[in-house]
C-alpha cells in the first residue's frame, strides 16, 4: 500500500497520484459513489465499475446496526458480502452517530446512543469501531471522530478536537490489521486555530491518509474553502487527503486546487432520486413541466447510457410515474456526470491548467436551468 504522486499543477496546489489499495489501485482525484449499507442506491456493483469506479464508500455504523458486522464478517467480509472486488472505504459512523441520534451521550470512552433502526441503546468506543472495521475488512477505515455542528460554541470544539485526538490515539494503537489503511481525521469547527491545532495533532500520529471532517455542513463556501486551504498546509504534501462530505462540482474543483485527492458526498445519488440531473450548465429538474415534450438528451455529447438513449421527457414521465428505471438512470447519469469531472480535473493538472478548469466552474451551483412551474 502507497500513494505516489505522479504529476502537479504549478499555479495551484493540485496534484494527480495513484493510491494502491489492497484491492487494487486507484488514480486520484477521485471521487467514492456512497453505498452507506453496502449499496450504492439505484445503481448496480457491475454499472459502477462499467463507469470506472474502483473505490466506493460503506458506512460502518449502518452495517454496525444492519445486518450487524458478525453477519458480514461470515460472510467472507464486506467485499465478498456485496460481491464488491475493488477498493472499499469505509466511514467510521461519527458524522451519523452525531447527526442523527436525539439521544447522544458523549463520553471520554466513547459514544452512547439510540438505534435509528429499532431504538436500542448501542454504545460504541474508538476499540469497537475500529474492530468492526477490521472483520468488514475495507481497504481504507476511520478513525471515530466526534463532528461538531455549525454553528458551535467555541469551547465545545476546542473539547471537541482534543476528544477527536485523544480517540484516534486509541484507534491507531487498536488498529492491526496490515492490508488496511487507517486515516486520521481533522476537525476544528470554523475556527482557524482549531484547524489548526486538529490538524497538528492528527498528523502527529502518523496515519496512512488523512481526512478532513466537519466541513460543508452549513458554513458559507467561502469559510470552508478558507478552513480547508489552512489545513492542508499542515497535512503532509505526501500522503492522500480527503475532504468528507463535498460532492458539488463546483467544490469539488475548488478543492482539487487546494491539494484535495479524495471525495465522497450523497449528493450525485440523492438528487437522481429526487429527479434531477447534473450538467455542466446547472441542474435540471425533471419535475418542471418546461421539459414535458422536451426530446433532448439530459446533456448534449453526454455519453451514458441515459443520454444515449433516452429523452428528457420519457425520463419526466418515467419520474411522475414513481417507475424505478428513473431513479436507475438518472443515477448513472449523475454519477457518470461527476467521474467525467474527475478525469477532467485529472487531465487539467497533468497540463498545467487547474487554474482554467477552476475558472470554468466558478458560479456552477447558482446555475439553474430555466424553468415554469413545477410538473
Amino acid at each position: 500500500m502507497a500513494f505516489n504522486i505522479t504529476a502537479r499543477d504549478d499555479k495551484t496546489e493540485a496534484r494527480c497520484a495513484v493510491l494502491e489499495c489492497a484491492h487494487g489501485s486507484v488514480e486520484t482525484p477521485l471521487f467514492m459513489p456512497v453505498g452507506t449499507r453496502g449499496a450504492v442506491k439505484a445503481i448496480s456493483p457491475r454499472d459502477l465499475r462499467d463507469l470506472g469506479f474502483h473505490l466506493i464508500l460503506a458506512n460502518t455504523y449502518h452495517l454496525y446496526l444492519r445486518p450487524g458486522i458478525e453477519v458480514v464478517s461470515k460472510c467472507g467480509g464486506l467485499h465478498n458480502f456485496i460481491s464488491w472486488d475493488e477498493a472499499i472505504l469505509t466511514d467510521s459512523g461519527g458524522y451519523q452517530i452525531f447527526s442523527l441520534s436525539k439521544t447522544l451521550c458523549v463520553e471520554e470512552e466513547g459514544v452512547r446512543f439510540r438505534s435509528v433502526y429499532d431504538g436500542a441503546e448501542v454504545y460504541l468506543t474508538p476499540e469497537k469501531v475500529i474492530e468492526a472495521q477490521q472483520l468488514l475488512g475495507s481497504d481504507i477505515a476511520m478513525v471515530l471522530d466526534e463532528c461538531v455542528p455549525y454553528p458551535c460554541e467555541k469551547s465545545y470544539v476546542e473539547k471537541s478536537v482534543q476528544l477527536t485526538y485523544r480517540w484516534a490515539k486509541r484507534c491507531k494503537e487498536a488498529h492491526r490489521r496490515p492490508d488496511q489503511m487507517l486515516f486520521g481525521i481533522a476537525q476544528g469547527g470554523s475556527y482557524a486555530d482549531l484547524r489548526k491545532l486538529s490538524a497538528q495533532l492528527t498528523v502527529e500520529l502518523d496515519f496512512p491518509g488523512y481526512a478532513i471532517g466537519g466541513l460543508s455542513v452549513g458554513e458559507p463556501r467561502d469559510l470552508m474553502l478558507e478552513r480547508l486551504s489552512e489545513q492542508l498546509e499542515i497535512l503532509p504534501w505526501d500522503k492522500p487527503r480527503y475532504l468528507m462530505g463535498v460532492g458539488d462540482p463546483e467544490g469539488i474543483v475548488e478543492a482539487v486546487a487546494l491539494g484535495v485527492d479524495m471525495f465522497d458526498c450523497v449528493l450525485p445519488t440523492r438528487l437522481a432520486r429526487n429527479g434531477t440531473a447534473l450538467t455542466r450548465e446547472g441542474k435540471i429538474n425533471l419535475r418542471n413541466s418546461l421539459y414535458t415534450k422536451d426530446d433532448h438528451p439530459l446533456e448534449e455529447n453526454c455519453t451514458c447510457y441515459a443520454c444515449s438513449n433516452f429523452s428528457r421527457a420519457y425520463l419526466r414521465h418515467l419520474y411522475l410515474n414513481n417507475e424505478i428505471l428513473a431513479l436507475m438512470l438518472l443515477t448513472q447519469h449523475n454519477l457518470h456526470f461527476i467521474q467525467e469531472l474527475m478525469e477532467d480535473c485529472r487531465n487539467f493538472v497533468k497540463a498545467g491548467k487547474m487554474f482554467e478548469l477552476k475558472s470554468a466552474w466558478r458560479g456552477w451551483n447558482r446555475k439553474e436551468k430555466e424553468s415554469d412551474s413545477p410538473l
